[in-house]
């Protein structure tokens, strides 16, 4: 129990030493996943940068308590985190799997968020 409790405890802080919030981690670690999936190599500073971004857009659009019930939201999110994700040259590919997967973590991490 007590090792479970310091796993929990490392966990959450495993972005600390990154400079970003679990929440941010999440999106960090969904990327840096893809890029080994899909064989592409992706800067960790703009890889850091990219998951803060996608974070902002992420709690903006979620902030309704039904949003994950709306197309309306969710299709306007997945037009955010595509132009964003082209922003950062994100992956340096086109891969409608890449866009697929991120989206799916991105209502996945919000999937239980209390507004």
């Amino acid at each position: 129990m007590v090792d479970m409790i310091y796993s929990v405890r490392d966990e959450m802080n495993a972005g600390d030493e990154l400079g970003i919030d679990i929440e941010e981690k999440g999106f960090y670690d969904a990327l840096k996943m893809l890029a080994v999936k899909y064989d592409f190599d992706y800067p960790e500073d703009k890889l850091i940068e990219l998951a803060q971004a996608v974070k902002v857009i992420v709690d903006d659009k979620v902030k309704f308590v039904d949003w994950n019930h709306r197309d309306d939201i969710k299709s306007a999110l997945k037009v955010e985190l595509i132009l964003i994700l082209a922003k950062f040259k994100y992956p340096p590919m086109s891969r409608d799997e890449v866009y697929k997967e991120i989206f799916e973590q991105a209502q996945n991490v919000k999937a239980n968020k209390k507004v």
